[in-house]
């Protein structure tokens, strides 16, 4: 079974995206900040992980620009997913690692048609 890793500090953001993605069929694990998505990344090695850029503590983009960085994780594909919409905050998730980014407010079809895209590639 596919299992997706949500890092984001919003319990609601978290809940929403848990909820599309399970109802479509995928695993889902969640974090609540960089540090933890990091820890858990390494230890469960998801299929692909959601990235919240502001987080407490450690950020998106340090968490993913660490994962990328790591010959154990470096092949999970990333997808940011941040209110942060500018273009230079996309140019840098994209720097960090990251193989998409997605601007919120994201809908449930929209997120498991990246999950789908993503894992096809």
């Amino acid at each position: 079974m596919t299992l997706i890793l949500i890092v984001d500090d919003s319990p609601t953001e978290v809940h929403v995206m848990k909820s599309a993605l399970e109802k479509s069929g995928f695993q889902t694990a969640s974090a609540a900040d960089g540090a933890e998505g990091v820890r858990l990344a390494r230890e469960m090695t998801p299929d692909l992980i959601f990235m919240d850029v502001v987080m407490p503590g450690v950020n998106g983009y340090q968490a993913t620009r660490t994962l990328s960085n790591d010959p154990k994780t470096r092949a999970i594909p990333i997808i940011m997913v941040t209110s942060k919409g500018q273009e230079t905050d996309k140019i840098w998730g994209l720097r960090q690692g990251a193989v998409d980014y997605m601007v919120k407010p994201v809908s449930p079809d929209q997120l498991v048609a990246k999950v789908q895209a993503t894992l096809a590639a």
